[in-house]
């Protein structure tokens, strides 16, 4: 290739590193022409040279809405291999290759297709290459993007091309993307003059201008100077080389035009189809004569039995060049050739019908009923937006484009829920479709701009709903408005509002989903009763919807131990069934793991919660779980980790309008200058939490950062101001009795007190303190301790500071287990540094792998629990071994317990 070194270079560097098992995935980007087709065809063919097996697929546009249609064509050839697997993934990938009545879950896909190729990888190193990811069907999109991100210990590496400006919706997985951009001077010359060296001076200079490094402008111009026209250098490039291309149809025999025509509008239905329709439109016979002609014409090219235009543009220059009366005629041909393949047709049916047509539009609607029941979600989407084309009603319009959006929203597919979305009249909607049009918008995009006013809107929306008898809808509406009141920290009217119209619908008190709705919109108001609710409650472990309501609910109130036990189970729930986005939701239960003293635990949830948020698009979650992150990394002592995390936290473009993680950074900053010895900045830092005009506020969650102000209140010699902050904490905290209220009053109690009556406090906070907050628990030893030494009471504070001490190293709390040590040496008490173990020494991953091998887990269990290949669990194990000073797997179990009684 000509001006591409350093990007092959790149490329060439990743192989190396695939060869020797570390495996990674890129996404190359950029305008239509400028060779990102041109550079996979290069290294295809250097890969396989160098003894890669190379695995080739391409999205194309009809077939975008098409469940795996991509993902067939790239796993085409390893068909056989699928035998081979265990029962449970070989049955998955037959349902994607067969024409089954259901479609199976994406991600149980994901993962049979990742142990088809890591198995495959383990013999030769692959390269899956994707064309035209931009018009890769949803779910094949998925798929990759899932394998993709877990190519790190395989021999595989993803490379995919999109010609987009927005990469990071088509990305294939964490790797940085690569634009390409369009060729230097020196290499646009250089290109033209090898493809046309006999160009006049005059000639040559204006396709030089008109070309602008674009190399397919450089190779297709001089073959269309001659036919070129003048206006054509007012044309933008893109629209010049479709021209370009046009016009060698010109000369074109009539068979072949029509050929050319159904292949661009069908072109992956086999040759032997092609031929028919074409000679069905056509009139006469069109044979493989006219393929090859054009093939000579360089319109298209054939590798084996698969036809493929030179280039998309080819194929979009033929469509457009047609007339419309053609255009009809080829579409409805098709329509009559594919009877048995029923969504291809009734595509064809509508795209061959001018104006509307109410009955096709019923037909369309009815076929997409049939495709939902059966789970084909992803078949009906073409379907009803089809049907919404055809129909005059201008509400009935807007209501079937909403439920394709809804559709497009639930298989996670949120581009194209935006732009369904945008074509809907709003003018034309009723409260039902209102109601949905919220919900689903809410999902594809989160708005973080005027929370008040968004909540109000979402609130009177589902008002209307419920009173037109969509009661299902309303609850979710208003579910979601509550979500806001507390992610958003809705003001007290909002809060209200929202109240009041869960009052007006009479609800069960002691549903999921009202509880959850008054825990986020009035907890205050509401606390003592919804706690009460919440004992009495006995939820179906199997309903991964209400656990996961019950364990949100119990979350931002502050009944941390309830929260984890509820979300945890609610994560068990979606791990089964594959539901990786709600499973980043339910791991946001490592928060609540922080006060419980499980820093290793919510060290591994927020590890994995982060990635499955960013491979799902949970932003929301993924900010959340990264303040997490951040806290625990600040607690456990990683200084630079905890900074980094909070760096990316704050640059994140949600984060400014999110004040129940705005609050979290704050006292990561907080804690961090605390433990760094700059106790006058953290408490500045952390009193900032609680001033209600401060972007850092959130009425209910600052509380959880109250013994945190009062640690730095005492090293700064701020008490007092710190008493002013806490005035309304005695009232709050009777009216909310959760354990992150309870902890707050009795810590600031005993830490704040004046000396005539802290003894007193300590003991009483100390009876007082929930038993599950074991973090709060060590700290108040750890202050008890250092009130004595004040007292002058050297042999009495070195008890409460010996307990201090070992719970913070047995939870890992390193900066105050380094704080008792030092309490405990001036008290007259020895004790040493403790040594970092090799349980530190593991990444929260190996860490889990550890444990499930431990208990008896094989690797392939264990890769289907995690959502990994077997191969890489097996790879991690070879390097967990030697951290932990074993040789086998039998002795796993054993090290573990070791290192929890250190």
């Amino acid at each position: 290739m000509i001006g591409r070194d350093d990007e092959l270079h790149s490329i060439r560097s990743l192989l190396s590193a695939t060869v020797a098992g570390k495996g990674s995935s890129l996404l190359i980007h950029g305008s239509a022409g400028v060779g990102k087709s041109a550079l996979l065809r290069t290294v295809a063919l250097e890969a396989a040279a160098d003894g890669f097996r190379v695995l080739r697929t391409s999205g194309v546009e009809t077939e975008q809405w098409l469940p795996f249609a991509a993902l067939q064509l790239l796993l085409q050839p390893a068909t056989s291999e699928i035998d081979v697997l265990p029962d449970t993934l070989r049955l998955t990938l037959k349902e994607v290759f067969d024409a089954t009545e259901s479609e199976p879950q994406i991600f149980r896909v994901g993962l049979a297709v990742l142990e088809l190729l890591a198995d495959a990888a383990a013999e030769q190193p692959l390269l899956l290459l994707a064309d035209d990811v931009q018009w890769m069907d949803a779910y094949s999109r998925d798929v990759l993007r899932f394998v993709a991100r877990r190519t790190g210990d395989l021999a595989i590496l993803v490379i995919g091309a999109a010609r987009t400006t927005a990469p990071l919706a088509y990305s294939p997985g964490v790797h940085p993307d690569l634009l390409l951009q369009p060729l230097k001077t020196a290499s646009a010359v250089k290109l033209l003059d090898a493809g046309a060296p006999e160009l006049p001076a005059p000639v040559r200079a204006l396709i030089l201008e008109r070309a602008a490094g674009n190399p397919l402008a450089l190779v297709e111009l001089p073959k269309a100077v001659q036919h070129m026209p003048a206006h054509m250098a007012d044309l933008p490039l893109t629209q010049r080389l479709e021209d370009a291309f046009a016009t060698r149809t010109d000369s074109a025999s009539r068979e072949c035009r029509s050929f050319l025509l159904v292949m661009a509008i069908e072109p992956t239905v086999p040759l032997n189809r092609l031929l028919n329709v074409s000679s069905r439109l056509c009139g006469s016979v069109v044979s493989v004569h006219a393929v090859q002609e054009a093939v000579d014409a360089e319109l298209i090219t054939l590798t084996g039995r698969t036809l493929e235009f030179r280039h998309p543009l080819v194929r979009s220059a033929i469509y457009t060049r047609a007339s419309v009366a053609d255009r009809l005629a080829a579409h409805r041909a098709l329509a009559s050739a594919l009877d048995d393949m029923p969504e291809r047709q009734l595509v064809h049916l509508a795209a061959s019908t001018l104006g509307p047509d109410e009955e096709l539009a019923a037909r369309l609607e009815h076929y997409a009923d049939v495709s939902q029941s059966h789970g084909k979600v992803a078949s009906a989407i073409p379907a009803l937006r089809q049907a919404a084309e055809l129909v005059t009603d201008v509400r009935r319009r807007t209501g079937i484009l909403i439920r394709a959006a809804e559709l497009a929203s639930e298989i996670n597919d949120r581009n194209h829920a935006q732009l369904l979305l945008s074509s809907a009249d709003m003018d034309a909607l009723g409260p039902l479709e209102r109601a949905r049009l919220l919900v689903v918008s809410d999902k594809a995009a989160f708005e973080p701009d005027e929370p008040q006013r968004r909540i109000h809107d979402m609130v009177t929306t589902a008002a209307a709903a419920f009173d037109a008898g969509g009661s299902d809808v309303a609850e979710d509406l208003l579910w979601r408005a509550a979500a806001r009141c507390f992610f958003q920290d809705g003001d007290t009217n909002a809060r209200a509002q929202a109240a009041t119209e869960l009052d007006r619908w009479n609800p069960d008190p002691t549903d999921p989903h009202v509880l959850t709705v008054r825990a986020y919109t009035e907890p205050y108001r509401h606390g003592d009763r919804l706690l009460d609710l919440l004992d009495d409650v006995s939820p179906n472990r199997q309903d991964g919807r209400v656990l996961h309501f019950l364990g949100s609910g119990s979350m931002v109130m502050g009944d941390s131990a309830r929260a984890a036990r509820y979300l945890t189970l609610a994560a068990a729930v979606w791990r089964a069934q594959g539901r990786l986005g709600l499973l980043a939701r339910s791991l946001a239960g490592c928060w609540p793991r922080v006060y419980l003293g499980q820093l290793e635990r919510a060290r591994e949830e927020s590890d994995e919660g982060l990635a499955l948020a960013d491979e799902t698009g949970e932003w929301i979650v993924w900010l959340g779980i990264k303040a997490t992150a951040g806290l625990v990394a600040a607690i456990r002592g990683d200084t630079e980790a905890a900074a980094a995390a909070i760096r990316e936290l704050r640059a994140h473009q949600l984060f400014v309008g999110m004040p129940f993680v705005t609050v979290m950074a704050q006292q990561v900053d907080g804690l961090l200058a605390l433990f760094d010895g700059r106790s006058t900045e953290s408490y500045e830092v952390l009193a900032r939490a609680f001033d209600p005009s401060d972007s850092h506020y959130h009425s209910v969650s600052r509380w959880l950062l109250a013994p945190d102000l009062a640690d730095a209140a005492v090293a700064a010699g701020l008490v007092d101001q710190a008493r002013v902050l806490f005035d309304d904490l005695p009232e709050l905290s009777r009216l909310l009795p959760s354990e992150m209220m309870v902890v707050a009053r009795v810590y600031t109690d005993a830490v704040l007190a004046p000396d005539d009556t802290a003894e007193e406090r300590y003991v009483e906070a100390l009876e007082a303190l929930p038993s599950s907050w074991v973090l709060a628990r060590a700290r108040l030893h750890l202050h008890h301790g250092r009130w004595l030494r004040r007292q002058r009471r050297n042999v009495d504070a070195r008890s409460p500071l010996r307990v201090a001490r070992d719970e913070f190293e047995r939870i890992g709390a390193q900066p105050w287990a380094e704080m008792a040590r030092e309490q405990l040496r001036a008290a007259g008490e020895a004790s040493n540094r403790r040594l970092t173990n090799s349980n530190e020494q593991l990444s929260p991953q190996e860490r889990q792998i550890a444990e499930l091998a431990a208990q008896g887990l094989s690797n392939r269990e264990i890769g289907q629990r995690l959502f990994i290949s077997h191969r890489t669990v097996g790879a991690h194990l070879y390097r967990i071994y030697p951290r932990l000073g074993i040789t086998s797997r039998g002795k796993i179990a054993a090290a573990l317990a070791s290192l929890s009684d250190e």
